[in-house]
């Protein structure tokens, strides 16, 4: 049992590198997910709480549930399989690989040699994407855009991406470099889009109205590549 447990924790720490990049787009989201589940202690909840970069958010919130133990780490796994994370997160399709080679507690399932199930349920939002005429929108072209766009960036994030203020408030404070804060704005316009956060949808926001970027700043967003 105890190879097992430890099996787990070694494998959430091989991917942190992984969801941390991915679930810093909305660091309080996953929070709140994972306090509801109780995969943190009152004090931990607390102290994840108190981190105002997202970045460091998500990863006092990993190392807090994997030295909590393994049973935390399974619940963790568990959560990012949810309907609720993967919607969110798109990118995090790859966890369900990760939970169908990691052994479940007390189950009799573990080997679970159905490999074709997975890849089948990967395929899926990349049909939906498709439907839309481009991909979603990588983190490369986000930052791109965001060296881009300067002192208006409040007013394209609430009339063209329709962003609350209060939500760019906050990332005002958790955010101390123009860059930065530009990048986290365009994040959670993504991960609020989900699906439709496309390269095509992003520049037909950015094109309109007074809010407009110069064409040779977000027409990289139309290649096809």
């Amino acid at each position: 049992m105890s190879k097992e447990e430890a099996a787990e924790i070694q494998l959430l720490r091989s991917q942190k590198a992984k969801l941390i990049d991915i679930l810093s787009g909305d660091a309080d989201f996953v929070l709140q997910h994972a306090d509801s589940r109780c995969l943190l202690s009152p004090h931990g909840y607390q102290q994840v709480k108190a981190c105002r970069v997202p970045s460091e958010k998500v990863t006092e919130l990993l190392d807090h549930i994997i030295q909590r133990g393994p049973e935390a780490v399974q619940g963790l796994l568990r959560l990012l399989k949810e309907h609720a994370l993967q919607e969110t997160f798109p990118l995090l399709s790859f966890t369900k690989d990760l939970h169908a080679n990691m052994p479940s507690e007390g189950q009799t399932e573990t080997p679970r040699k159905r490999k074709s199930l997975p890849e089948t349920e990967e395929t899926a939002p990349s049909k939906q994407i498709s439907r839309n005429g481009s991909d979603l929108v990588t983190e490369k072209q986000l930052m791109t855009v965001a060296r881009t766009i300067g002192k208006s960036w409040r007013e394209i994030g609430r009339l063209a991406l329709d962003i609350s203020s209060v939500k760019l408030e906050q990332i005002e404070e958790d955010h101390s470099l123009h860059v930065e804060r530009v990048f986290a704005m365009l994040r959670h316009w993504r991960t609020c889009q989900r699906e439709k956060a496309t390269a095509d949808h992003l520049h037909s926001l950015l094109s309109q109205e007074d809010w407009a970027l110069p064409p040779e700043n977000i027409d990289f967003l139309l290649k096809t590549d």
